[in-house]
């Protein structure tokens, strides 16, 4: 294939596609909207799975490199109630089934792995539309605009590049999170520390939780999710991190001081992050020389599958275009349909744990789960 891959989207998906037809020789170019590769933080602990995310970097050659990355003990599982009464305490085994790795440093990773240039950053993209001779156009803000006869949308939940194919839009899941850090957490916030343990740390009452894990460097890192109308956040300065720090406080009120600590002494300003999700099934008919991956084509509620899912179908979609030189329509036809197989047996397989964690059941339900026992028993 002479010409070269247009990818939107510089996240774990996207550069994986990149990286998957570098190793095939196939040119690609990636368009990110942030300026820098450091210009925002990218999240915390990602496990990658054996049969996708790793599978993805094995066939990328990266999976010596990631190894390195990983961080020992993180394998390890705690519940707690909302008074910090430890119900569950599941240690790291050490099989690294599911290993833990950051994922700021699994991206550089990526880009890392790519031949310099391969990625354009400040390049945000304001629309996109296909053209009469069957090209696709991508215009970016303050930017020269860009033609392509293959372009992929890897640029997540509101995807400029989807409405080219579907419809279909991301809706509430009726849960939004709040996302903090606590820095040095063993010398300046020990009960907090020791609260996390080792690993992870899912702290659940009904429409409530706290899902908090252990990074590099002591690092304490926090979701504080709440099961909230759309318009409980609607009304919020999300500038105002005093305020929202008391909003969602108040949520917790008479929960233990050391699991209300990693909300009200976060060293970041608290991050609103509603859930969306697209609807299950969501497929579309093919249009030449575009499609999907990762969130932009199947973006559920946090599962643990995401970016492995997003990762995969990079690793294939690549695989497929290489094993397709001469007909770029049937590697797009063969990679959409396996992803709807796969997009399918995860969300067959999501038994609703991202709500399960703040049912009227938590945390007993999540236990049930983790432990195989019966809730009603």
């Amino acid at each position: 294939m002479t010409t070269p891959v247009t990818i939107i989207g510089a996240g774990l998906g996207g550069l994986t596609l990149a990286r998957a037809l570098h190793v095939h020789g196939i040119r690609a170019t990636v368009y990110e909207a942030e300026p820098a590769p450091g210009a925002r933080r990218q999240g915390g602990l990602l496990d990658l799975h054996p049969h996708s995310g790793q599978a993805a970097l094995e066939a990328t050659g990266l999976l010596e490199e990631f190894r390195e990355l990983v961080l020992p003990g993180r394998e390890a599982y705690r519940v707690m109630d909302h008074a910090g009464n430890l119900l569950l305490d599941l240690p790291d085994t050490g099989t690294g089934e599911r290993p833990e790795v950051p994922r700021g440093a699994l991206r550089q990773m990526l880009l890392d792995s790519l031949p310099a240039g391969a990625v354009r950053w400040g390049h945000k993209a304001t629309a996109v539309r296909t053209l009469a001779d069957g090209r696709h156009q991508v215009d970016f803000a303050g930017r020269a605009t860009v033609v392509t006869d293959l372009l992929v949308g890897a640029d997540g939940a509101w995807s400029r590049v989807r409405p080219l194919l579907s419809d279909a839009a991301p809706h509430y899941f009726g849960v939004c999170s709040v996302e903090t850090f606590l820095f040095d957490a063993e010398t300046r916030h020990p009960a907090s520390a020791e609260a996390v343990g080792a690993g992870s740390l899912f702290a659940l009452a009904p429409g409530r939780g706290m899902l908090a894990h252990r990074e590099s460097g002591g690092t304490l890192h926090t979701y504080a999710q709440l099961r909230k109308p759309q318009d409980w956040f609607a009304g919020l300065d999300t500038t105002d991190s005093a305020a929202l720090t008391a909003r969602v406080a108040k949520e917790f009120d008479g929960w233990a001081p050391r699991l209300t600590a990693l909300i009200t002494e976060s060293d970041t300003p608290p991050a609103l992050r509603p859930v969306f999700t697209l609807p299950a099934g969501h497929r579309w008919d093919r249009v030449r020389g575009v499609t999907l991956l990762g969130d932009a084509a199947h973006l559920r509620a946090p599962n643990g599958e995401g970016a492995n899912s997003a990762m995969q179908d990079g690793a294939e979609l690549g695989r497929a275009l290489a094993a397709h030189p001469g007909d770029t329509e049937a590697a797009l036809a063969a990679h959409e349909e396996a992803m709807y197989a796969r997009a399918a047996d995860v969300e067959a397989d999501d038994d609703g744990f991202y709500r399960l964690m703040i049912d009227e059941h938590a945390p007993h339900s999540v236990l049930a789960l983790m432990t195989g026992a019966d809730q009603n028993a």
